[in-house]
């Protein structure tokens, strides 16, 4: 497999962005996109203020990278249109304009809400049947089913994760199952961009003790997660109680 060497960011303003901005600076030549501006940029990095509904800007965008880390979205549930806009068609016009740009891998920002509706009970692993839980949910379904499309038929490398809790330190009873540490974080991208995969769906959280989800993808991708919630279970238990019988929390609430 060839090295990676230039990765574009898509949300580079976002948190996950800004974090993974600081934490891959000097590793790759970084490309960081999103559409409201950003930090002036230091040595090794490249600024591109693009709507990637601009199909034409985005292609060039993309031009020249080894791979992309798609993490440009709507974070939360809204409107089905907003989603469609902001999530579905952004996603396309990554995975087309990588296939025109020859870009070899992409990591694909997926999430915990496709599974949403899973009970707390349950163990999930990556090919458990999807039960989104929102629009949002079905956004990530959506991308991880166009993802294993451009790997087949166009022979991308495509890597999608389902984020869990991306925090400094776990919050609620919930993010004890599905907390994902920033050093995980760090770790599971650097991982995804640099295994030899063709395609791979794998939940991105840490070595959590209560965690819902299967470490399936894990040990393909060389993901070594050091952390887990559990040291912060006793405080977060005595601040707050269980509130939803779904893994996906509030998203399953009925409006």
């Amino acid at each position: 497999m060839s090295p990676t060497r230039t990765v574009l960011i898509t949300g580079a303003a976002g948190r996950i962005g800004r974090f993974l901005r600081e934490g891959l600076h000097g590793r790759y030549e970084l490309r960081l996109l999103d559409v409201v501006p950003q930090e002036p940029a230091r040595r090794g990095e490249q600024l591109v203020q693009v709507d990637l509904l601009d199909r034409d800007r985005a292609d060039a965008a993309l031009s020249g990278c080894d791979a992309v880390v798609h993490l440009a979205a709507i974070p939360r549930e809204a409107p089905f249109d907003d989603i469609v806009r902001a999530n579905v068609e952004t996603t396309y016009s990554v995975f087309e304009g990588a296939r025109r740009a020859g870009v070899r891998r992409v990591v694909f920002a997926s999430s915990n809400h496709a599974t949403g509706f899973y009970g707390r009970d349950e163990l999930v692993t990556p090919s458990t049947p999807v039960r989104p839980d929102s629009y949002y949910g079905v956004s990530k379904v959506f991308g991880e089913a166009l993802g294993r499309l451009y790997a087949d038929k166009h022979g991308l490398e495509v890597v999608c994760l389902r984020l869990g809790a991306f925090k400094e330190r776990p919050l609620d009873e919930r993010d004890l199952a599905m907390w994902l540490s920033p050093p995980d974080c760090l770790e599971l991208v650097v991982a995804s961009l640099e295994a030899s995969v063709g395609f791979l769906v794998a939940y991105g959280i840490s070595a959590n003790t209560r965690r819902w989800y299967a470490d399936d993808g894990w040990a393909a991708l060389g993901y070594r997660p050091s952390d887990d919630a559990e040291r912060f279970a006793a405080d977060v238990e005595r601040r707050t109680r269980p509130s939803f019988d779904r893994q996906g929390g509030e998203f399953t609430r009925t409006p």
